[in-house]
């Protein structure tokens, strides 16, 4: 048996400013597609499920980038063709498994993920297996749905079984060939904006509980839980229960029903507690360290400037306000500034050097800080992940470890675009995060996987940005109905 595996993922930020183009993404074919097998991504679980099912892996194409703005039409055009004429053209195939995200926009397409999936069922017709991972994060359609057999989400925030998710959808794809199956899909579209919410702590965990106890009932293939990607504006926003069954449309009309309404029924207890900055910071010195006195970081996340949901990392508003306050025994991994890593590099180790850091990009993230900082150590950036995506390579592009010289804080500072996921950035540098007081990093969740357990306290720092809880500050004009919390109109009635 074979299965063909492509796809395209992107989280579209409507609201930054410049579009995406194809020398955004980084594009996996052939042998170095396949190689993925022994990482924790969606393209890796898909591979080694295939793998572990004696059935044969036919790459076609993956591409991903950063979230950004909107995808340049001819940029996704270019892509999909590939993927459309690589399926075509492939000979014996037995099924199609896609791996994307869910949150894609083009510009003249608000919904990526439909166009293509139509698209493929286009080639293969009524029949033939066709399912499909995708993120959490993602913004979904009926229409979406009734172009699959199956959509598996992963479950959990941060994202640590994508590729779980994605082996689902090879086991189904091989199941439906194999025993002739026909499966339904149902979306109950719930009109809520949710904020990043992370399913590792409540409320978030007890509504997953709730999911995945759904899914135990006899049919029942599975049941996702997209969150939605409130920071786009498209007419199909939203957050959705997805469920999948052995063709019984009405079973997962059903339990979707059921599911929203209980979501619905609990949305105040998504509605965030932001923190300033200066609050943050205020809410950290004040903590104490836990009564065992183990040796514990207090750790705090920048949610705003979160290069995962499409904002540009270079924000100062956190770092600032930890300088006024003369943190002791601090760090700060990291800042996005690739003109001052490429200053510290060129200087050299031990060089003292008169920095503009941050602050370039926009208004909205803060101001740059003027800094004279010792230059501690400096790395070529690249790195392996260990929590989330493990196995998986990160390239941050040339990176520097900064100490102001007035101050003993320690700040990474990297070339390229992306959250912080775990320790891996730290450690290359020489930095051990269990002997700080306290750590700072830019992510609204997927730190969690790596910071979670080492944590003596977690604490949200929300200052102006693109990925800021208060998601009432950006306009809405394709959205048709209200939504909660922006609109006190917003009803549920599926």
């Amino acid at each position: 048996m074979r299965i063909a595996i492509a796809g395209i993922s992107h989280e579209t930020n409507s609201y930054c400013q410049a579009n995406t183009f194809v020398d955004d993404f980084y594009q996996l074919r052939g042998d170095k597609f396949l190689a993925t097998f022994n990482q924790e991504s969606d393209i890796g679980g898909a591979v080694a499920a295939c793998h572990r099912m004696d059935v044969t892996p036919v790459p076609i194409l993956f591409v991903s980038a950063q979230p950004s703005g909107i995808i340049d039409h001819g940029t996704y055009q270019r892509f999909k063709s590939e993927i459309i004429e690589g399926l075509a053209a492939a000979t014996d195939i037995d099924g199609v498994v896609l791996c994307l995200h869910g949150a894609g926009v083009v510009d003249g397409i608000e919904d990526l993920e439909g166009d293509l999936c139509r698209s493929v069922r286009e080639v293969f017709g009524a029949g033939f297996p066709i399912t499909a991972s995708f993120d959490l994060h993602g913004n979904i359609t009926q229409s979406m749905a009734d172009a699959l057999d199956g959509m598996f989400a992963c479950h959990h925030y941060p994202h640590i079984d994508l590729h779980e998710r994605a082996a689902e959808a090879v086991e189904l794809a091989v199941r439906i060939r194999r025993e002739s199956l026909t499966t339904a899909t149902w979306v109950t579209t719930v009109p809520m904006l949710l904020p990043t919410t992370t399913t590792f702590i409540d409320p978030g965990k007890r509504r997953l509980r709730m999911m995945l106890e759904a899914e135990q009932e006899a049919g029942v293939i599975d049941v996702s839980w997209f969150h939605g990607f409130p920071y786009t504006d498209v007419g199909h926003i939203g957050c959705y229960i997805v469920v999948t069954t052995e063709g019984d449309a009405a079973q997962a009309r059903r339990i979707g029903t059921r599911l929203a309404h209980g979501l619905w029924a609990d949305r105040e207890l998504f509605r965030p507690d932001s923190l300033s900055a200066a609050d943050a910071v205020t809410a950290a010195m004040q903590a104490s360290r836990p009564s065992t006195g183990a040796a514990a970081p207090i750790v705090i996340h920048e949610t705003s400037d979160n290069c995962g949901g499409g904002a540009p990392g270079d924000g100062t508003h956190l770092l600032r306000a930890m300088l006024d306050a003369e943190m002791p025994n601090a760090c700060f991994g990291f800042i996005v500034d690739a003109e001052t890593a490429g200053q510290a590099h060129s200087a050299g180790v031990g060089a003292r050097i008169n920095i503009r850091l941050g602050g370039k990009t926009d208004d909205l993230h803060g101001d740059s800080l003027i800094l004279d900082a010792y230059v501690k150590a400096l790395h070529d950036g690249r790195i392996t992940l260990q929590a989330m995506f493990r196995g998986a390579p990160l390239n941050l592009g040339p990176m520097a470890r900064l100490q102001p010289v007035d101050s003993d804080m320690d700040i990474i500072v990297v070339s390229r675009r992306s959250q912080t996921f775990d320790a891996e950035p730290f450690l290359a540098l020489g930095m051990d995060v269990l002997r700080y007081r306290y750590v700072a990093l830019k992510s609204s969740n997927h730190f969690r996987a790596g910071f979670q357990d080492l944590a003596a306290q977690i604490i949200t720092a929300d200052p102006p940005g693109l990925t800021t809880h208060h998601i009432e500050v950006f306009p809405r004009q394709r959205t048709s109905q209200p939504l909660w919390p922006i609109d006190d109109r917003a009803e549920f009635n599926p």
